[in-house]
């Protein structure tokens, strides 16, 4: 069995190392262009702040992929073959395949701006990106970021950590208010204003204006202000990076079409990460998941089924954690910034304003839908299980010191949380 694999993400690698665990006969080999070995992808800004090396973002030493036999080839796919299960590589190089995984992770979205190709203009995805933004933001005096989101307030760390102004540009009114509810959203962006960042809600990027050396001097907003930068971050979100996909008669739409074994409609290759898409993806559920335990866990799944094992994929309870500068974020469930009729939330925010807590459940049986914390840390296991088993609110609240997290090192906030249910509930 000849598995060969583009893109070393956490995807690929992942789908690369349980294959052999699973196959130990199977010839694998794993094609990326970004980098001689795989790094986490999340630690990026941190190679930026000088808080970490590059080579403090591999979790493996540069011998082990020899000595699982997982052969790295570090280039381009420019075209997939399907007829005759070949690659074409830019450089030339012709590598043959039994069975495809696609896994090629995402782009930096850009929709067309004027000046987005100029020199200073720069997302933050790949080991490059970062080389970039490092060459760019050299002696500059101001920076702009459009687009809020996680990638969009990393950056705006990055360069806060280097005393560089920074305006950040968001087109909802509130921060990340297409995911997070008002009071959420409304905390984040008074946090991120207390840090010195200019953030300027329902503005959007018109056009990127370049000085005589074709670098970024200055943009133009949709109410026409010009603000004067030599740096613009493109944080606008990602999207599935399939473009060398062309002509292959690989089915895509945003992403590559797949079913829940991440297989695609040509025999034999396979999708998963962020690059791929469900056909038949469950309502309330996004049909490309870009999250990096969504694509280990794809990963581990696909394995499965390459090695004789066919599975179908089961995410489970939805989750994700990130911070924003220094306030801690973790998300339970399906939480929307808006409720449907049929549910009702709890919300609770500490007199700092900076500790958020929210749980949102359904009317009629008070069972549990989801959880949003802020400043908080909370044990992922009783988060998913009292969710997973339908517990109701009245059930978490009356329990949530089961899940605080490190509770010698957190006061218990839960008390007051406790205080503020019960009071709501007896207006």
């Amino acid at each position: 069995m000849n598995i060969v694999i583009i893109g070393n993400g956490i995807t690929g690698i992942t789908s690369a190392r349980n294959i052999r665990k699973l196959c130990s006969d199977a010839h694998i080999t794993v094609i990326s262009a970004e980098s001689d070995h795989f790094f986490s992808r999340t630690a990026l800004m941190y190679i930026y702040m000088g808080q970490m090396k590059y080579q403090h973002t591999k979790p493996y030493e540069d011998w082990f992929w020899e000595k699982n036999r997982i052969k790295l080839v570090k280039g381009y796919v420019n075209h997939i073959d399907p007829e005759t299960k070949a690659l074409n590589l830019q450089d030339g190089r012709i590598i043959p395949y039994s069975i495809l995984i696609i896994a090629s992770g995402s782009i930096s979205n850009k929709f067309g701006w004027p000046g987005q190709g100029l020199n200073g203009v720069q997302g933050l995805y790949s080991i490059q990106d970062v080389e970039a933004i490092e060459t760019y933001t050299q002696n500059i005096s101001a920076a702009v970021i459009v687009g809020g989101g996680l990638i969009g307030i990393e950056m705006a760390e990055m360069l806060h950590s280097r005393k560089i102004p920074v305006t950040l540009i968001v087109r909802e009114n509130a921060y990340w208010g297409n995911v997070l509810p008002p009071e959420e959203a409304g905390l984040i962006g008074r946090h991120i204003r207390e840090h010195g960042i200019d953030l300027r809600l329902n503005t959007e990027l018109k056009e990127i204006l370049p000085d005589k050396q074709d670098r970024v001097k200055a943009i133009i907003t949709n109410s026409g202000d010009t603000i004067n930068c030599q740096f613009v971050g493109l944080t606008a979100g990602v999207s599935p990076n399939i473009n060398f996909l062309e002509n292959s008669g690989i089915e895509t739409e945003q992403g590559i079409l797949v079913n829940e074994y991440f297989e695609t409609n040509i025999h034999g290759i396979y999708a998963a990460g962020d690059c791929a898409q469900f056909r038949d993806h469950k309502p309330g559920h996004p049909a490309i998941e870009q999250l990096w335990y969504t694509g280990k866990m794809q990963a581990e799944t696909l394995a499965k089924t390459i090695c004789n094992n066919k599975t179908a994929y089961n995410r489970g309870i939805w989750f994700n954690s990130a911070k924003f500068l220094d306030i801690e974020y973790q998300t339970y469930g399906q939480m929307f910034p808006v409720l449907c009729n049929q549910q009702q939330s709890f919300y609770w925010e500490h007199p700092n304003g900076k500790i958020a807590f929210r749980a949102t459940y359904h009317k009629i049986d008070r069972t549990l839908i989801g959880f949003n914390f802020l400043g908080i840390r909370f044990r992922h296991i009783i988060a998913d299980d009292w969710i997973r088993s339908k517990k109701t609110v009245d059930y978490a609240i009356k329990n949530m010191d089961s899940g605080w997290f490190d509770p010698e090192f957190s006061k218990p906030h839960y008390k007051d949380i406790a205080l503020g249910f019960y009071a709501q509930n007896l207006e």
